[in-house]
């Protein structure tokens, strides 16, 4: 069910509002709180030290969270405030990784204003067999067809459409759900792949 968004005004700690900017953004994904409960989630703004989440699930002030967020990928810290329909939480990272989020909400914060194509890292094509299999966390397995395919993600149609953020593997290679297509969703591996094995990698059983 998409969250509906509020008018939200975020007071960022007086620390984090000295170090860094918040930009606004519109990101899906998923987060887990410490009791390992995971919910979907749709972050409307953030910074290399912070974010506000709209989130179902709402943990306590000083609560650890790791989530999963479209384009950013893993982000943990803590939750700092509890807001009307979700919470703000600060973002842990080494200085290098806050410099590679600072640059990713950049060009979030560009391609928003600009209308810019969604960034496709690598060449995407059909590949050659267009057989797979998909196997979630749970152990259960089933037949898919492989749309396109790219060196770190692909398209995907099967009978179900998992939920953005949900983990999945698709032959040997790690992935997860990060957008629904009409007809099927799109994965991104957890590593981008090698050209020279990656239709194998991902046709394996």
């Amino acid at each position: 069910m998409a969250l509906l968004q509020r008018k939200t005004i975020i007071h960022p700690v007086a620390e984090e509002r000295r170090r860094f900017q918040r930009v606004k953004v519109h990101l899906l994904g998923r987060y887990m709180l410490s009791d390992r409960r995971e919910f979907p989630c749709q972050v409307i703004n953030m910074s290399p030290g912070g974010l506000a989440m709209l989130a179902p699930g709402i943990g306590t002030v000083g609560e650890r969270v790791v989530a999963y967020l479209d384009h950013i990928g893993r982000v943990e810290g803590k939750i700092t405030r509890l807001l009307d329909n979700g919470f703000a939480m600060t973002v842990g990272a080494t200085p290098r990784k806050r410099e590679k989020l600072a640059a990713q909400l950049t060009w979030l914060a560009n391609r928003e204003i600009l209308n810019l194509p969604e960034d496709r890292r690598h060449e995407r094509g059909a590949p050659r067999n267009a057989s797979g299999w998909l196997k979630f966390e749970d152990g259960r397995q089933i037949p898919c067809r492989i749309i396109d395919l790219s060196l770190s993600g692909a398209a995907i149609s099967a009978e179900i459409k998992p939920d953005v953020g949900t983990p999945v593997t698709l032959g040997r290679v790690p992935a997860r759900v990060i957008r629904k297509l009409e007809e099927g969703f799109a994965i991104e591996f957890a590593h981008p792949q090698s050209a020279d094995t990656v239709e194998d990698n991902v046709t394996a059983r």
